[in-house]
C-alpha cells in the first residue's frame, strides 16, 4: 500500500469520509514528516502540533457520533497550513520579519475561518518572505539560531536553489509531501511563481473569486488568493475549499449554487481557441530573456494542445509603456503600511527599509496616476485577449534561482532581477485575470548548468502559464487536467522528499 503522503488529497478525503482513515492518523503522519524535513528545507516557521491533533481528534469525534456531515464539507480532516501573512488568534504570525518573531494574533483572518469552516486541519505556518513583498523566501528570521540546519526555505528538487515567493514555504512543504496542498496569496506572481519553481500547480483566482482574499481589499486589486497542489484536482478541491459555501458580500460570483470545480474537471472540453505568446511589459525598460528550457516548455505544451484538438496561434498585447511606472508606484506605496516602528526597530531586511524610504516618497498625484494607469492596463488586456479561451505563456523565463542570487544591498537591482525571472505573472494581478502555472516540463540538463549549483544534476522543473478569460477558472483547471492526463506530473518526487 502506498503511504500516505503519496497519495492525492482526494484519495486522503475518501479514505477518511469511509471511515478507513482517521483526521488524527493524518494528521500525525504529516507532523512526523515536518520534523524530519523541516530542519533542512524550512518550509515551516512555526508548527502547531498540539492544536492540530486536537483539532483532528475533535473532527474525529464529530464524524463517529454523526455530530456533523463531513462528505458535504471539502477539505474535512486534510491538513494544509495558514501563510505567515495571514493571521490566526493564538499562533504567531511573523510576516516573514524578525522584528515580528513575538507576534502572537489576537483574531484569526477571514481565510483561516474559511478554511477551518470547510473542514481543514492548520497544521501551522508557512514561510514567506519578509512582508511577501519579494518573488523569492530567504528571510533572516533563523539567522540566530545556530541549531537550524537551513536558515531559509530551500527547493527540494535541488536545496542550493531557491522556491520563489512569496508563498515559498508552502510550495517546498507541497513538494516535499509535507502537506497535501496549501493555500497561497499572489500579488504579483506568489502562488505561480513558487508553484513553478517546485513543479507544482499554482492558481491564481480573477479578482473576487476567493471571497476570503478577493483582491478588493488590497491597493490596486493585486493580492488574491488561491491554491497550491501536486495535481489539478487536489487544486481544484482546494479551491473549493477557500471560495466557502455561504454567500459573501466580496465575492463577484456566489459560490451557493455553484458546481464543485473538482467536479468538473473530467466534463467534455469543446476545443479552444488559444493564444501564445512571451510577451512581458517589464521588456519597455528591462532585458527579458527567456531560458532555452522554458522556451521548449512552452513550445512542448503548443504542440500537445494541438494534438489535443485545440487551435493555437500567436497573440501579442498592445504596447503599453505606463505600465513599468505604474506597477513600480504601487509595489513601493504598498510598504508604506509597515508600521514605522517595525522599520525603527532596526530588524528589517534592506529591500523592505528600501521599499518604505520610496513609499513616503509617492505623492498622492502620483498613486492616483498609477492607479488610472494599471486600471487603462487591465482594460486593454482583457480586450486583446478577448478572442482566446486562454493564453499560453512561460511560466518564468529562468531555471529557479540559486540562493543568494537576489541582490540584498540595492533596492534598484533587485527589482530588475525579480522582473527578470518572473516577467510574465505580475501584469495579470493588475488585470485582475485568473491564471495557472502547470509543471508541464523538466530537464536534467538544466540542473547541471543552473548558476552556482553544484553536485550531482538532478532534473528541474519547468512550467507554462495558462490565463483565462475573467471569471473562468474552469477552462483553465480543465485544461490543466487535459495536460496532466497526458504528462503525470503528479508523480514527480523531488529528491529531498524522500526519507
Amino acid at each position: 500500500m502506498s503511504e500516505l503522503h503519496e497519495l492525492a488529497a482526494t484519495e486522503q478525503r475518501q479514505l477518511i469520509a469511509r471511515g478507513e482513515l482517521s483526521c488524527l492518523e493524518l494528521t500525525d503522519h504529516y507532523l512526523a514528516r515536518i520534523e524530519a524535513l523541516n530542519p533542512k528545507l524550512r518550509a515551516f516557521t512555526t508548527v502547531t502540533a498540539d492544536t492540530a491533533r486536537e483539532r483532528a481528534a475533535a473532527l474525529d469525534d464529530d464524524q463517529n457520533r454523526g455530530a456533523t456531515r463531513s462528505h458535504e464539507l471539502p477539505l474535512w480532516g486534510l491538513p494544509y497550513a495558514d501563510k505567515d501573512l495571514v493571521d490566526r488568534a493564538g499562533v504567531v504570525t511573523t510576516f516573514g520579519s524578525q522584528a515580528l518573531r513575538q507576534n502572537v494574533a489576537t483574531a484569526s483572518h477571514p481565510l483561516v475561518e474559511t478554511m477551518d469552516a470547510a473542514g481543514g486541519v492548520s497544521l501551522g505556518k508557512t514561510n514567506t518572505p519578509e512582508f511577501g513583498f519579494p518573488s523569492y523566501t530567504e528571510n533572516q528570521l533563523f539567522v540566530d539560531d545556530e541549531s537550524d540546519a537551513s536558515k531559509v526555505a530551500r527547493n527540494p528538487w535541488q536545496t542550493d536553489l531557491g522556491p520563489g515567493g512569496s508563498s515559498g514555504g508552502a510550495a517546498v512543504a507541497v513538494a516535499a509531501r509535507m502537506l497535501p496542498f496549501a493555500p497561497g496569496s499572489d500579488g504579483g506572481g506568489s502562488v505561480r511563481i513558487p508553484a513553478a519553481a517546485c513543479g507544482l500547480v499554482g492558481l491564481k483566482p480573477s479578482r473576487g473569486r476567493v471571497p476570503a482574499g478577493a483582491g478588493q481589499e488590497s491597493l490596486a486589486g493585486l493580492v488574491v488568493s488561491g491554491p497550491i497542489a501536486r495535481s489539478v484536482a487536489d487544486a481544484a478541491l482546494l479551491f473549493d475549499g477557500m471560495r466557502g459555501h455561504a454567500p459573501h458580500p466580496f465575492t463577484t460570483v456566489a459560490p451557493r449554487g455553484e458546481a464543485a470545480y473538482l467536479d468538473i474537471l473530467d466534463a467534455p472540453i469543446k476545443p479552444l481557441r488559444i493564444g501564445f505568446n512571451s510577451w512581458s511589459p517589464w521588456a519597455t525598460d528591462y532585458r527579458i530573456e527567456v531560458e532555452d528550457e522554458a522556451a521548449i516548455a512552452l513550445e512542448q505544451t503548443i504542440r500537445l494542445a494541438e494534438r489535443l484538438g485545440h487551435r493555437v496561434e500567436p497573440v501579442e498585447p498592445r504596447p503599453f509603456p505606463e505600465y513599468f511606472a505604474a506597477f513600480r508606484t504601487i509595489w513601493q506605496a504598498g510598504a508604506s503600511q509597515v508600521p514605522a516602528a517595525v522599520i525603527e526597530s532596526g530588524q528589517v531586511e534592506p529591500l523592505t527599509r528600501w521599499l518604505y524610504e520610496r513609499s513616503q516618497e509617492v505623492s498622492a498625484a502620483q498613486l492616483v496616476w498609477a492607479l488610472d494607469a494599471l486600471a487603462r492596463f487591465e482594460q486593454q488586456i482583457i480586450a486583446d485577449y478577448a478572442p482566446y479561451d486562454l493564453v499560453l505563456t512561460p511560466a518564468m523565463a529562468m531555471a529557479p534561482r540559486p540562493l543568494g542570487w537576489y541582490d540584498q544591498s540595492d533596492g534598484e537591482r533587485n527589482f530588475e532581477q525579480q522582473c527578470q525571472y518572473t516577467p510574465f505573472t505580475s501584469y495579470l494581478n493588475a488585470c485582475g485575470l485568473p491564471a495557472i502555472s502547470l509543471p508541464v516540463h523538466s530537464s536534467r540538463a538544466a540542473a547541471s548548468a543552473s548558476v552556482l549549483s553544484g553536485g550531482d544534476a538532478v532534473e528541474l522543473p519547468f512550467g507554462v502559464q495558462a490565463i483565462g478569460r475573467p471569471g473562468d477558472e474552469r477552462t483553465l483547471l480543465q485544461f490543466g487536467q487535459q495536460l496532466e492526463n497526458e504528462l503525470q506530473w503528479q508523480l514527480r518526487v523531488p529528491p529531498a522528499a524522500m526519507l
